[in-house]
């Protein structure tokens, strides 16, 4: 999971029309997407992708972790069986080990960790612990509390007894939480209270945080930063997150408020367009992501809401649901849609010059390499007026990066007109209402 601004599709098989693994497998490459994540291990699946060059993420379904948690030689017989005997001739890069176990009807929580392990011995048993990794994929309702995004917490009794130990074994291992994030189910229970735009990432005057001050300008980065809250609380910060699910229902039940096509289109064609630009959350804005959208196809044979059986992107005669790029090369050829209000980039700041006294100040979070890069590009190319920060000036005192990258933003902010996208910076850069100050340097308006 090194590679950042990453998408992959899940390719859920809970249906009787689906077209071969075969014909699966030129549908992918034909749209250009290089990473799929699958439920089981069905050889059929396996062979077909070998030498796809599409690196996969297999799963060990939760009906088998309790024989893998109690037995290693069942663990070592799965790893043997349905990962060496295909990998390398087909990329497998993770195992996924359980999906949602913690709402697993079956109380399969116990099993988790052992499985994870026995899972990863095996591995190492044949020397592919540093190719493969071991996850398990979350729900957000393992977090105790998810609003605002800083107080993000998981459940009490999950800490101690599977969280804690999880997450350690993820930093030994290299490996990344997976966590599937629907801000669908958000809005569809709390759409009076959620903007669609906030959920669709769709242009918004954004929602801050009174934890942190940090401002979101959508339901997916808030949900994300609410699980790296929940991390931070107990000091696994180093940690990346891969979104194993995410997606938008193109049809659902007369109740399920949001679920239509041109949503489904609006979340996953901006989504798409957002992890491509690179960047990541208001709290770790240097963390490219790896994402991975549900569902590759509508599943007539899922159980619950119509909503389940139709989160597509394609339908099972492999034609499009809905139009939307996969690639950075796609998403030079798509406008935005002329039915709906645009699309965000990430982390810009929608400010414009009637909204009162705004200033544009470095985000210290994004690391200095980034503000660097940052304010090289505003006293350069950008055209800002960096005098006052030169040696001996009267804004060179505090001499730190980001000091001098706040003063440059902040003139290359003004110049523009505080306009739409000006104060970004590759998200070094946010937008204040109060006139920042460092040291005796005022930035001015």
């Amino acid at each position: 999971f090194s590679d950042g601004g990453s998408i992959g599709v899940n390719y859920g098989r809970v249906a009787n029309d689906l077209p071969s693994a075969t014909k699966v497998v030129r549908l992918l490459k034909s749209q250009g997407l290089k990473r799929v994540k699958v439920y089981d291990a069905d050889p059929a699946v396996l062979k077909a992708l070998a030498g796809s060059g599409i690196r996969v993420t297999v799963n060990l379904p939760n009906e088998l972790l309790s024989s893998a948690a109690r037995r290693r030689s069942f663990a070592d017989d799965w790893v043997r069986n349905n990962v060496a005997a295909y990998h390398p001739a087909t990329a497998i890069e993770a195992v996924a080990v359980g999906n949602e176990v913690f709402v697993d009807a079956h109380d399969t929580t116990r099993f988790l960790l052992p499985a994870m392990y026995n899972v990863y011995e095996a591995l190492v048993k044949r020397n592919l612990q540093d190719e493969i990794r071991v996850s398990s994929p979350i729900a957000l309702s393992a977090l105790r509390s998810s609003y605002p995004p800083s107080a993000g917490a998981f459940r009490a009794e999950l800490v101690e007894s599977v969280f804690r130990p999880m997450l350690e074994f993820l930093r030994k291992t290299g490996s990344a939480l997976m966590v599937n994030v629907y801000p669908f189910f958000a809005y569809e229970s709390n759409a009076a209270v959620i903007p669609l735009d906030y959920a669709l990432f769709r242009e918004n005057p954004g929602v801050v945080d009174p934890g942190n001050g940090l401002r979101y300008f959508s339901l997916f980065d808030a949900q994300l930063d609410a699980v790296f809250a929940a991390m931070s609380a107990l000091k696994y910060d180093d940690l990346p997150i891969v979104v194993s699910e995410t997606g938008w229902p193109s049809k659902g039940d007369s109740k399920e408020v949001g679920a239509a096509v041109e949503n489904a289109a609006a979340y996953n064609g901006n989504l798409i367009r957002r992890v491509l630009r690179g960047g990541g959350t208001p709290r770790r804005p240097s963390a490219d992501l790896t994402v991975f959208l549900f569902a590759l196809f509508n599943e007539n044979k899922k159980p619950g809401p119509t909503s389940e059986r139709n989160f597509g992107l394609f339908y099972p005669d492999e034609t499009r649901v809905y139009d939307v790029p996969f690639t950075a090369e796609g998403l030079k050829n798509v406008n935005n849609n002329n039915n709906n209000p645009p699309a965000m980039d990430h982390g810009e700041q929608r400010i414009s010059t009637g909204s009162g006294p705004s200033w544009c100040v470095a985000n210290a979070a994004a690391g200095r390499k980034k503000l660097q890069a940052g304010l090289d590009y505003a006293c350069g190319e950008g055209g800002a007026d960096c005098r006052s920060i030169q040696p001996g000036s009267t804004c060179f005192d505090p001499n730190t990066v980001e000091a001098h990258a706040s003063f440059a933003f902040n003139s290359y902010f003004q110049k523009n007109g505080r306009r739409i996208g000006t104060c970004y910076f590759g998200g070094a850069a946010y937008v204040v209402t109060q006139q920042p100050k460092y040291g005796a340097c005022e930035l001015p308006s």
